[in-house]
């Protein structure tokens, strides 16, 4: 599927912007290819820059403000030259896209509100012109997609994907903002906890899964948040038992969320695993990355936090 973006023609110079990308689907990591193409009107065209950026609507960090848009990524394509009246000129582009891009389709599906767009930013002295903007569509790489079919099969449920400004403390994010996936708890694991959201911090080599826990008891004005982190490899992915790795990162964490809370009527522990090859009580296999710290109880709460990296 190709897409195009054509700017409205430019009042003064008569100068008109089209981008152009003959495939607007692609995964973090990899190369966005497209052609960027300007066609002058009757008088030549002084063109100072071409930039290409990313955008998107990203939460602020105050829960009260609107969804804003967001320009995460920007880069320079062209430098200085002249279009001839009534002439076209064409550039290529091949657009690195980070490993922490944020992902819009999960299962071929669009995720709710997520919307991400390419802008074509040309300056022409002494204006700027914003350009068009072209619609991206950003999939899951091989490793993400494992652990979110795995979330699936153990019974999670997705109940919003979003983009939260700014990042974690004590976590490097290489975006100005991060992308959290919000889960209704599979059955098996529930008590414990009843919501979880899942945050990736993807680079070249693996991946970082965030396990952010929450169980509240509305009526009893109590809340415990935990957060756990575990690492894994994009090497030999496929050939990994996707479904033994998550459910060994579900129970490691739950557990620590349990043993941290206070009120122990609530806070049992996971004895019983969702992937039947594997015995529960089964010490977890090096290469899992287990690790992580556990938070403290909130409002209400009497919990106590501790680390466990």
């Amino acid at each position: 599927m190709r897409l195009t973006g054509v700017s409205r023609e430019s009042g003064w110079t008569g100068l008109s912007v089209r981008t152009t990308l003959p495939n607007p689907s692609t995964h973090p990591g990899l190369r966005l290819p497209g052609r960027v193409t300007l066609a002058a009107g009757p008088e030549d065209v002084l063109v100072r820059h071409i930039r290409l950026g990313l955008v998107t609507t990203v939460e602020p960090d105050d829960p009260a403000a609107a969804r804003r848009l967001v320009q995460f990524l920007q880069l320079p394509i062209a430098g200085r030259f002249v279009v001839p009246a009534r002439r076209r000129r064409a550039v290529d582009f091949a657009l690195p896209l980070p490993w922490e891009t944020p992902v819009t389709i999960f299962g071929g599906v669009p995720l709710l509100s997520l919307r991400m767009g390419l802008r074509t930013e040309v300056s022409v002295d002494p204006e700027l012109d914003q350009g068009p903007m072209v619609p991206v569509f950003v999939h899951p790489i091989p490793t993400q997609q494992h652990v979110l079919a795995a979330l699936e099969t153990l019974g999670f449920t997705i109940r919003q994907a979003g983009l939260q400004e700014g990042g974690l403390p004590g976590v490097e994010f290489t975006l100005p903002l991060h992308q959290r996936w919000g889960y209704w708890v599979g059955p098996l694991y529930a008590g414990p906890i009843v919501e979880m959201e899942v945050i990736f911090v993807t680079d070249s080599a693996g991946l970082e899964a965030i396990l952010w826990m929450d169980r509240r008891l509305a009526l009893a004005g109590i809340t415990h948040q935990s957060i756990s982190r575990f690492r894994i490899w994009h090497k030999d992915a496929d050939r990994r038992d996707w479904v033994a790795t998550v459910d060994a990162w579900l129970r490691d964490a739950i557990n620590r969320h349990a043993a941290a809370a206070a009120h122990a009527d609530w806070s049992a522990r996971i004895n019983h695993s969702a992937h039947v090859s594997r015995h529960p009580d089964e010490p977890v296999r090096p290469g899992f990355g287990l690790g992580g710290t556990a938070g403290g109880a909130g409002v209400g709460g009497g919990g106590s936090g501790g680390d466990g990296t």
